[in-house]
């Protein structure tokens, strides 16, 4: 396991340079210069220049990066001359919510998809496995956006259920934190559900076609014992991949909804520096949120490695 483990962040290595050095670049040749972006248009040359020197923009690109990313690997992403703070505080300020956001909605995707692909492959080829694929489907074709804006039609201006937008952190009670985050979860969760839904599809087929299922339903096995003991206990592996994935795209894909239910997160704190052309921030958000993505997926392989060690010998 320990050579499996060494193996596996080794090769993360390689991907998380790569990614600095895309998300470095992608900032710096965007055209523009940020000393005056952020000094305004009323700025003088001698205050831009100054500006220019404090950030280090005069060296070389090549020496731009390095000294970044050797702040990066102790924490230090930088300074936000807008708001007046790190951008490593000001990441971890509104990260919180962006985490409750994904969790929710990937629990919201897990319960909903898992008993979808599940009942879809006991129904295979009938009107109900039609039926749910066609629904997953559907959850795949709409965009989130549109789709919120219904739910927020539905159960907030019809039925008043719900707030239409804000949030509420858990200091102010579950019920309340959950109150403002079921509209944008749900809507977010959507298209998750509707890919694990296929995937738990697909491997519990894969399995129920398999010789020792044909056997525990020979000796008398229930049905239900058949496909929670021994069918979907095989089949979650891969669904678990996808579950993994799925929640550090979900971390990654927060900002449209973020922005649209104004929840302080950190996919809106990338969209509104983006408009104030917050360099420093966007490149630290951006760079965290991709290694988190990273580690992420590596957490969930090395979670696959131990549920099932063949894949540690075949590794």
């Amino acid at each position: 396991m320990k050579a499996y483990l060494i193996k596996r962040l080794l090769s993360v290595l390689p991907v998380l340079f790569i990614v600095s050095l895309l998300v470095f670049m992608i900032i710096h040749l965007t055209p523009g210069d940020p000393a005056s972006v952020m000094l305004g248009d009323e700025a003088t040359p001698e205050e831009v220049a100054t500006l220019r020197d404090q950030l280090g923009l005069n060296l070389p690109l090549y020496q731009q990066y390095f000294h970044w990313i050797g702040n990066a690997l102790i924490g230090n992403l930088g300074y936000s001359y807008f708001m007046q703070q790190s951008v490593t505080e000001a990441i971890f300020d509104r990260l919180g919510p962006t985490l409750s956001l994904a969790i929710m909605a990937q629990l919201i995707a897990v319960v909903i998809a898992i008993p979808i692909g599940i009942i879809s492959a006991r129904k295979r080829g009938t009107a109900t496995d039609q039926s749910l694929m066609s629904l997953s489907l559907l959850g795949l074709s709409i965009p989130n956006f549109l789709l919120s804006l219904f739910l927020v039609l539905i159960f907030t201006v019809n039925l008043k259920w719900l707030p239409v937008a804000g949030y509420r952190p858990l200091s102010d009670g579950l019920w309340t934190h959950f109150r403002y985050l079921i509209i944008p979860a749900t809507a977010l969760g959507t298209i998750t559900a509707a890919l694990i839904a296929r995937m738990t599809r697909s491997s519990m087929l894969e399995v129920l076609n398999a010789n020792y299922i044909k056997t525990a339903r020979s000796k008398g096995v229930k049905e239900r014992g058949v496909i929670y003991r021994h069918a979907l206990r095989n089949a979650f592996l891969p669904v678990l991949t996808v579950i993994g994935q799925t929640f550090a795209g979900l971390v990654a894909g927060a900002a449209v909804l973020e922005t649209i239910f104004n929840i302080p997160g950190v996919g809106q704190l990338i969209v509104n520096s983006v408009q104030r052309r917050d360099y420093s921030v966007i490149q630290g958000a951006v760079l965290f949120i991709t290694v988190a993505f990273v580690f992420i997926n590596l957490l969930v392989d090395l979670l696959y490695s131990v549920i099932d060690p063949r894949v540690r010998l075949n590794g």
